[in-house]
C-alpha cells in the first residue's frame, strides 16, 4: 500500500502555499492579533476535569474508507455533540483527504459551544497555527510524523505564542522521543499513518513510556465503552473518537448513547 501520509504532506506543501498566496501571511497575522484578548477555553483542562474524556470528532471522510457521512448536518452535529456530553470537539479541516473545512470551526466558534474545540489538521507551517487561531480553536494537532523536532518545537512555542495548546501526537517509540519537548497533551495515536490500519493496543504500549503526570489522549480506533474504561486504568484523560460516531445516522445521539455506557 502507498504511503497515504506521504502523499497528504506533498498535498499540504502546495495547499499551505496557496492559502498564503490568497491571504498574506502579513494580513493574517493582523486578523489574528485583534483576535488576541478573546478567551478560549482549555482543552488540556476540560479533559482533566471531564467524567468522560471524549473528544467527539467531526470526520465526513477517510482517505482509507472514503466517505463515512457526506451528507450530514455539521451545525446539528456539533450542538448534539456538546449536548450529549462531549469534553471536547475535534474538527477536521482538511478538505481533500478527509471532507472537513475551516468553515466548520468557525461555525462552532460563532455558535459559542462553551467547549474547546480542537483544530485538527496536518500542519507543517506556521501560516495554519494561524488559520486555526482566526477559526476560534482551543488547541491544534501537532503529528510527529509529520515534522522534525525542531520543526515540532518551534511551531509548539507558536502555538503558546497565540494562545492555544498543543495535542502532540506520537505512534511509535522512536517517535516518543518528541514526548521531551513538553506539549500541553501527549496523543498516542492508535492509526498508523503510513498504512492507516489501526491497532488500540498501541495506547495500552505506549502509555507507561509517556510522562506519569502528562494528560494523554488515546486517537483512533476506539470502538465501546468498555475500551475507554480500559484506557483510563492505563492512564489516559482523553478519547479521541470519530468513526464510531460519524458512521450513525445521528451522531449525537451514538454519543449519548456511548456515555450512557460509561
Amino acid at each position: 500500500m502507498a504511503d497515504i501520509l506521504e502523499e497528504i504532506i506533498n498535498y499540504k506543501k502546495k495547499e499551505v502555499e496557496n492559502f498564503k498566496k490568497e491571504l498574506a501571511p502579513t494580513i493574517i497575522h493582523i486578523q489574528v492579533e485583534a483576535l488576541m484578548s478573546a478567551h478560549i477555553p482549555s482543552l488540556s483542562q476540560a479533559l482533566t476535569d471531564s467524567d468522560t474524556g471524549i473528544i467527539a470528532e467531526l470526520k465526513r471522510k477517510s482517505p482509507s474508507k472514503g466517505w463515512i457521512n457526506e451528507h450530514c448536518d455539521v451545525d446539528k452535529i456539533l450542538t448534539s455533540y456538546v449536548s450529549a456530553g462531549a469534553a471536547a470537539v475535534s474538527i477536521l479541516t482538511d478538505e481533500k483527504f478527509f471532507g472537513g473545512s475551516h468553515a466548520y470551526m468557525v461555525m462552532g466558534a460563532r455558535k459559542k459551544l462553551g467547549i474547546p474545540m480542537l483544530y485538527k489538521n496536518f500542519i507543517i507551517d506556521e501560516y495554519q497555527l494561524y488559520q486555526a487561531r482566526r477559526s476560534g480553536a482551543s488547541a491544534v494537532l501537532l503529528i510527529a510524523a509529520c515534522l522534525s523536532k525542531s520543526e515540532c518545537k518551534t511551531l509548539i512555542e507558536k502555538t503558546h505564542q497565540l494562545g492555544m495548546e498543543v495535542l502532540l501526537e506520537m505512534h511509535n517509540e522512536e517517535e516518543l522521543e518528541y514526548a521531551e519537548l513538553e506539549p500541553d497533551m501527549y496523543g498516542i495515536n492508535n492509526r498508523n499513518l503510513g498504512t492507516f490500519v489501526t491497532d488500540v493496543q498501541n495506547s495500552f504500549r505506549l502509555a507507561e513510556l509517556l510522562p506519569k503526570e502528562a494528560v494523554k489522549v488515546s486517537e483512533s480506533g476506539i470502538g465501546n465503552a468498555k475500551t475507554v474504561r480500559e484506557l483510563r486504568k492505563a492512564g489516559f484523560q482523553g478519547f479521541l473518537i470519530g468513526e464510531t460516531f460519524m458512521k450513525s445516522e445521528d451522531p449525537g445521539k451514538a454519543l449519548k448513547n456511548f456515555i450512557a455506557q460509561l
